[in-house]
């Protein structure tokens, strides 16, 4: 069988309703007189008292929190008592909430996004309680339904728009490498990849216009479903370290240690690292991992996105803890062993805000981990 494709993929049943404006309308449909729970943020609130109109909603759960601390979730789960159906409105905070109620309950979930994040493309959930993000996987915590209206996102500023796409893009750039990753969620991550890298720059120059919007909207759809599929690979692992440890934000946090796990991974990867190219760069050609490491820069530079995880929160004398931390969660699946010195040296780049280098002969020496 050698050399032979071989794979399993399983697709996993959601229905998605995309349209500018559509959104009430989608959400009523949906709804069809059941008695709700409505999680929304603090941002998102205003506009889901508008979407549900007359939907019966039996309460309205606003203490969204990231990274869905345990206690968040217990009071989430205390208010759905009565609920037929969830309704999540906001970004990966509020639709996190909302599958943990569902993990629990066995409550469906309609999931109208605000943001680009992608929680509702998936079946992971996550829940921090004494500094630990933990994280699985569960059918029922996919969203039955999600709505995606591009016009729910002009009011995001641009720099949270930038954040979010590139959070989004990070899902995309992971399946590439992911422990499942296969010909089918490859092919989703790309084109999510393509949306993902034309829309942003026409946010950040429009951000009133609903062009880039829906293009970032539907790349990030594609980038999360094809996420959720390949699994979880080494740059989320560290960003739920940082995230649940040190309480960093979540979609800058995934913005600035991406390139520098792209530059790790990339010379141990060079079908990924082609695509990332040929996503990026439409048109041109290239598979060393110098190549598509530039790519992202350049997408990076365009967009003035965040690059330094000192500028998020995380103090210096933090990154030992934290690559220990992270060096224990590294997946065997990686393309490359990584040692502790290897950790190390990442994350402090990207605490620094350090260009990326692609390290095209990798160094041995680090006992690899997994």
């Amino acid at each position: 069988m050698s050399g032979r494709l071989v794979f399993e993929h399983a697709t996993p049943a959601q229905r998605v309703l995309f349209g500018a404006g559509m959104a009430a309308a989608h959400l009523a449909e949906e709804v069809r007189g059941r008695d709700v729970l409505a999680v929304v943020t603090a941002r998102s609130a205003a506009v889901a008292r508008h979407l549900l109109g007359d939907v019966p909603v039996v309460a309205w759960f606003d203490e969204v929190a990231e990274h869905v601390p345990v206690a968040t979730a217990a009071r989430a789960r205390a208010a759905a008592v009565g609920a037929e159906l969830l309704v999540a409105v906001g970004g990966g905070s509020a639709i996190g909430v909302a599958k943990a109620v569902a993990l629990t309950t066995g409550l469906p979930i309609v999931a109208v996004p605000t943001t680009y994040a992608g929680s509702e493309a998936t079946d992971v959930w996550g829940v921090t309680e004494g500094g630990v993000k933990r994280t699985g996987t569960d059918s029922r915590v996919l969203p039955g339904t999600v709505i995606y209206d591009p016009e729910l996102t002009l009011s995001l500023p641009v720099g949270l728009s930038v954040a979010s796409g590139l959070n989004a893009l990070a899902h995309g750039v992971e399946t590439l490498w992911g422990p499942r990753a296969d010909p089918i969620n490859a092919a989703l991550a790309v084109e999510g990849i393509r949306l993902l890298g034309e829309g942003l720059p026409e946010v950040v120059r429009d951000p009133a216009g609903l062009r880039g919007r829906e293009q970032v909207l539907c790349g990030a759809h594609l980038a999360a479903a094809a996420f959720a599929s390949a699994g979880t690979g080494l740059h989320h692992r560290i960003c739920h370290v940082l995230g649940g440890r040190f309480g960093l934000p979540h979609a800058p946090t995934h913005a600035a240690v991406l390139p520098h796990v792209l530059a790790f991974n990339a010379p141990a990867a060079p079908k990924a690292a082609g695509r990332v190219v040929a996503a990026l760069r439409p048109g041109v050609t290239g598979s060393q991992a110098g190549d598509a490491v530039a790519a992202l820069a350049g997408l990076y530079a365009r967009l003035d996105a965040p690059r330094a995880l000192r500028d998020l929160g995380l103090a210096e004398d933090d990154l030992e803890e934290a690559a220990r931390l992270a060096l224990a969660a590294v997946p065997p699946s990686n393309p490359r062993g990584v040692g502790p010195a290897d950790m190390l040296r990442l994350l402090r780049a990207a605490w620094a805000g350090d260009a990326p280098q692609a390290d095209e002969t990798p160094r041995v020496g680090d006992a690899p981990q997994g």
